[in-house]
Order: C-alpha cells, then sequence, then structure tokens
C-alpha cells in the first residue's frame, strides 16, 4: 500500500495534507550521533556500535516532549554511512536499524516528523571528521595505522594539546579526505584504472553507500515520521576544479598549517614537506614552516600507491616528487573527453544525487530529497528536467542550505557590531548593518533555487555555547548566544525560512560539549541550562512562528524587545496555526486580527493560536503580551 506523503512540494512552497504552506521548525537531532555509542571513548575500530544515538530509546519519550514544546516539529534526523555498514561491504547492523525505527515510531506519538540526514565531515572518523566506514579507505589503498603518522589527516587524539578548536575542516585539505572525495564523485573520470574487487573505485564506493540508505529507507518503511532524505552533508570537491596543485581550496579554520595539493599526494606517499602556516582564516601567512610527515611513512597499503601517481599527476624524479600535470583536475583529462573545464556541481555532485534519488525512491515515491550543494561555494542547478525520474515520476525536491556567522562560529565571539559575509568575506560593521547583512546572505542563499520554483531548507546554522572561553557554563548567561541567535532567526523570519538549527545533543555536557572534535553547539546540556528542562538560550530559538498557513505567507516578524509577532498573508480556506510559546508570555498573551472576518481559537494551554478566516484578502495576525494593547494595525 502506497504511503500518503505529510508534506508535498508545490513551487517554492511546501504543503501539508491539508493544503497549507507550512515552514518547518526545528533541529538537527544530534551532533553527537557522529560517533558511536559503544564502545566509549570513540575508538577507531570496525567493531562499535550507534544503537543509542540520538539518545537511548527509554529516553526518546522526554526528548521528543522537550523538543515539541520548544515549538519543534520537524527534525534533520542524523545517520552515518558508518553507522548502518561499518563492519565491512554488505554488511548492516540490523540491531541499529531496529533500534532506529523504534525510536522514529516514538516521534510520530509526538507530532513530530524527520527527514534522514546521511552525515559525513571530512569523509570518516579516521579522517578527523565522520561518516564512511574505515573499510572504503582501505578499498583506497590506505593503511589505517598511518594515516596521521603520514600527514594525510589528523585528529583531536593525535593533535592533543595543540588541537586548534574548528580546525577539523583543514582535514579536507590534508591527502586523505580530498582524495576519498575526489574518487567518491569523480574516481571514473580523474582515477580510470583504479578498481576494488574488479569495480571501478567510484561505482563501489557510491554503490556501496546508496545501497546502505536504500536498505535503512527498507527498514523504516512504515515509519510515518519520515518525510524523505538528505543525500550527502556538504559535499567537497577533494582535488576536484582545482586549477593548479600548487593551491588548494578555501580555508575555513582561524589558523592552523596548510598543504598544497601536491604537497598532500606527496607527504602520503613519505616525502616529507614543509607547508605554509597561516591565522585568520587564511588571510594572513605567518613567518615559519610546519614539517608534514617528518618520519616518511607511506600511507599505502602493500600492493597500493597513490591513484594520482598512477594516473601520471606527479612522478618520482631523481628521487624526489614532481609535478607532471599541474592543471590535471580542472579539466576533463585528454582522451576522457574533449578536455573541457570540469565542473564539479553539475558533472559529478548532480549525477551522483540523481542517482540516489532515482535508487532510494523506488517503493518511497512520497519521499522529499534535500540535496546540497558545497557551502559558500557551488549549488547544483535543478532544473524541471533534472527532477524527473527515468520512468517518468517527479522527485519531490527541497534545496538545503547551511549557512553561518563564520567569525562568531570560528572565533568564539559574539560581536553583535561585527560580522563578515560567508561567500564574499567583505566585513560588515554596526549592529543594523550586521542585521541587515544576515538578511541579505539568506535572501541571496534563497533566491537561487526559488528562481528554479524550488522550495528551501536552512538546514544548519547556530552558535557556539563555549563563546568568550566558555564563561556561559561559569555564570549561567546566555544573553550572548540568545542575541546572536536572535539575529539569525529575525532574518529566517523575514526570508520566510523553513530551518533547522544545528544541534541537539543529548549526551551535550559543558566539558565535552557535543563529543565531536570539541564543537559545543547543543541547545540542549546535561549540564542545565536556562529555561525549560536543559536549554540553553531557549528564547534565542524558541520563538513565536507560522506553523501552518491557510494561503500564502507575506511577511513574518517578531519584536523581541516589544515580544510582539507580526504574522502577514494572503488567506484562503483553512486555519492558519501559529506556535506562541508560554517562556516568551509567562502573563498570557492576546492576538487581534485585520482583514475581514474571522474566527480566533487561543489555545494558550498547546502554545498555539488558530485563525479561521471567513473570506479571502490580505490579513493580518498580532499576539502581544496580555497587559499591553494590540497593535495589529499599526505599520512595521
Amino acid at each position: 500500500m502506497k504511503q500518503e506523503a505529510q508534506y508535498t512540494v508545490d513551487g517554492i512552497y511546501i504543503r501539508d495534507r491539508d493544503g497549507r504552506v507550512v515552514l518547518p521548525r526545528g533541529c538537527n537531532l544530534g551532533g553527537d550521533s557522529k560517533m558511536p555509542f559503544s564502545p566509549p571513548g570513540n575508538p577507531l575500530s570496525f567493531d562499535i556500535s550507534f544503537t543509542g544515538r540520538p539518545f537511548p530509546e527509554a529516553d526518546a519519550d522526554e526528548h521528543f516532549a522537550r523538543l515539541a514544546s520548544w515549538g519543534f516539529t520537524f527534525l534533520r534526523f542524523v545517520i552515518t554511512w558508518e553507522a548502518v555498514e561499518h563492519a565491512g561491504p554488505g554488511v548492516y547492523d540490523e540491531d541499529y536499524l531496529a533500534y532506529l525505527r523504534s525510536i522514529l515510531k516514538k516521534a510520530e506519538t509526538h507530532g513530530i516528523s524527520v527527514f534522514i540526514d546521511p552525515h559525513q565531515d571530512v569523509w570518516s572518523r579516521w579522517t578527523g571528521g565522520d561518516g564512511a566506514p574505515g573499510w572504503t579507505l582501505e578499498a583506497a589503498g590506505f593503511d589505517l595505522s598511518k594515516i596521521t603518522a603520514s600527514g594525510a589527516a589528523f585528529t583531536v587524539a593525535s593533535e592533543g594539546s595543540d588541537y586548534v578548536p574548528m580546525s577539523w575542516g583543514l582535514n579536507y585539505l590534508r591527502y586523505a579526505a580530498a582524495t576519498m572525495n575526489t574518487l567518491f564523485f569523480g574516481g571514473t573520470v580523474f582515477a580510470p584504472g583504479r578498481l576494488v574487487d574488479g569495480i571501478p573505485i567510484q561505482e563501489f564506493l557510491q554503490g556501496h553507500f546508496i545501497t546502505a540508505m536504500r536498505h535503512t529507507a527498507r527498514r523504516l518503511k512504515d515509519c510515518k515520521a519520515i518525510i524523505g532524505f538528505g543525500i550527502f552533508n556538504e559535499p567537497h570537491y577533494g582535488f576536484i576544479q582545482l586549477s593548479n596543485l600548487g593551491g588548494h581550496h578555501r580555508i575555513q579554520s582561524p589558523s592552523g598549517s596548510v598543504p598544497s595539493a601536491f604537497q598532500a599526494m606527496a607527504a602520503a606517499s613519505g616525502y616529507p614537506q614543509q607547508i605554509k602556516r597561516f591565522t585568520l582564516a587564511g588571510a594572513l601567512t605567518l613567518p615559519g614552516k610546519t614539517v608534514l610527515n617528518g618520519a616518511g611513512i607511506s600511507l599505502f597499503r602493500e600492493g597500493f600507491e597513490c591513484p594520482w601517481k598512477e594516473a601520471g599527476v606527479w612522478a618520482v624524479e631523481a628521487g624526489k616528487p614532481v609535478v607532471k600535470i599541474p592543471d590535471y583536475f580542472k579539466r576533463f583529462p585528454a582522451g576522457n573527453t574533449d578536455g573541457r573545464l570540469a565542473d564539479f556541481a553539475e558533472d559529478f555532485l548532480k549525477p551522483f544525487q540523481k542517482r540516489f534519488m532515482e535508487e532510494v525512491s523506488v517503493k518511497h515515491e512520497h519521499y522529499i530529497f534535500f540535496p546540497e550543494g558545497v557551502p559558500f561555494a557551488h549549488r547544483v542547478s535543478w532544473k524541471e528536467a533534472d527532477r524527473v525520474r527515468s520512468d517518468g515520476i517527479r522527485f519531490s525536491v527541497v534545496e538545503a542550505a547551511h549557512w553561518y556567522d563564520g567569525l562568531t562560529l570560528i572565533f568564539k565571539k559574539w560581536r553583535a557590531w561585527l560580522t563578515a559575509d560567508g561567500e564574499t568575506r567583505i566585513p560588515v560593521f554596526g549592529a543594523d548593518a550586521v542585521a541587515l547583512s544576515v538578511i541579505r546572505q539568506l535572501e541571496r542563499l534563497a533566491g537561487h533555487p526559488r528562481r528554479e520554483s524550488l522550495p528551501v531548507l536552512l538546514g544548519e546554522f547556530g552558535v557556539p555555547f563555549d563563546l568568550s572561553g566558555g564563561k556561559s557554563f561559569r555564570t549561567g548567561d546566555y544573553s550572548e548566544q540568545e542575541k546572536a541567535l536572535g539575529v539569525y532567526y529575525d532574518a529566517i523570519d523575514a526570508t520566510l525560512l523553513p530551518s533547522t538549527i544545528w544541534n541537539y545533543s543529548a549526551s551535550n555536557t559543558h566539558a565535552d560539549g557535543d563529543g565531536w572534535n570539541t564543537e559545543n553547539l547543543s541547545i540542549y546540556c546535561t549540564d542545565g541550562g536556562t529555561g525549560v528542562a536543559g536549554g540553553r538560550a531557549l528564547r534565542g530559538f524558541s520563538r513565536p512562528y507560522a506553523m501552518a498557513v491557510a494561503g500564502l505567507p507575506l511577511k513574518m516578524h517578531f519584536n523581541r524587545r516589544k515580544r510582539e509577532f507580526i504574522l502577514e498573508w494572503e488567506a484562503s480556506a483553512g486555519s492558519t496555526e501559529v506556535f506562541v510559546p508560554d517562556h516568551w508570555y509567562p502573563e498570557g498573551w492576546r492576538a487581534s486580527f485585520t482583514g475581514g472576518n474571522a474566527l480566533l481559537e487561543e489555545k494558550p494551554e498547546d502554545q498555539r493560536l488558530f485563525v479561521q478566516v471567513q473570506e479571502g484578502g490580505i490579513c493580518r495576525i498580532s499576539v502581544v503580551p496580555l497587559e499591553e494593547e494590540p497593535t495589529s494595525s499599526r505599520s512595521e
């Protein structure tokens, strides 16, 4: 029996079963799901289990009830490829999948919808992130025990006290993650001779990943909470599209050392390299150099060598590595095509994403898919013809994008008067200018897909809770985080974007954060927080918003100082539903309406306001604290 879709895609809008436009709001659940639940300590082993992520089954009702009380009824549900297939190719962890089913069945009872996010960062835990099983690296010829020793990646464990917070992204520029991403997305083009058990390595990797996600969908087929799937979190070029092997892709870290693409290759093959040091996210080069792989250890297992050396990209001459084809990854190799320039998004990312949707949607035609582009870089263009399966059935696509206030995220300082445009890196000064800049950045982020008649989800954004050296943990004062989140959600309201904040980690503590690479962005903490049951900066992320609109939403705004919420919409038949959290209105609230005749049903006990409009037209609802007079007729 075909499952009925909870949500459908209609142009730039997402609609519910009643045909109302929905603006889903929730969080990523959770940041600690990147790590195994057992054994403790994040061992780099295949003998692990993710059963217990995002939380033990016995605790599920408590967590889901808390999220629902905050108005979060839509979750980006984090899993990893490793969680499903860690033991070996084609060996699935059925206990974990049975656990997931039990958790998601509980989500249904709390009115919570999810889409599954197959998460990855810098490829895998072995390469300083999360996502892929360790055996994928072995398939590429890597000796797992030599990844850090050869300089191919670094981890919190390998760096110890020298680990720089928010530096994990530099692993994208190290050999292991760069090579694995290149092989995954473009191995057939750039490493045509690299086979695994007689299968081209790109097909081997993509085939196993997609089949694992198909198997996951099959095991969760009766979970009504699931509305769809993400595809691949924050895809990265690897080496693809580099103009010259003497360079590298964009640096996004406060400081560190970065090899060029060629230096990364040479070091991984046992040739020590002196690499540049930098600070301020790559803006300034520091004096002195860091030696990468000073011991001259080769990354590769016996019988294997660098696939790029095999492809003739570089060679060893007179005992030294030398570049042979400096622009190898810039264009399709000669003999493969006419040598045209490579476009990562269109030539490599889009075919993979279309294949994923094609295969996972079999028997799951109601699923919505949430593809992503490269953060702050290239996105896939989803023309109408690209959203049709080979059998003529149309995909439902919502483009998922990520945005962070880079200065706050990387340097862990909130300055209301200072930011930088995430794409252009142009600095912005002044509190009003910063707030406007965030709106403009989200407008630009949403503009491209909306012009292609696609809805947009802001799938990740957030703020570190260890700002200013963890001052909030000592004082219990999260006002800085509340103010930052207030600016971000003001922009989300202004652009009418569905959103899922990063993140809710059920195991978060002040000391260990989210349990991954020293990050601490969880809105929940077991050490407690301000507000309801462990919520940190509660009024920053839980605020009034339109959950469902009967008609077309035109404007949404919340004045945090006056605690006045305004919604304007072009009404049609149906009930418009607004979330009104009691922590913003402990004394109660009142609503008023302009724009014709309407029935207002106020349900403070459910933190809801329902508006049933009797006729069409432009309508406006205002919510204010109970003791104040409503100002619904005042222009903003």
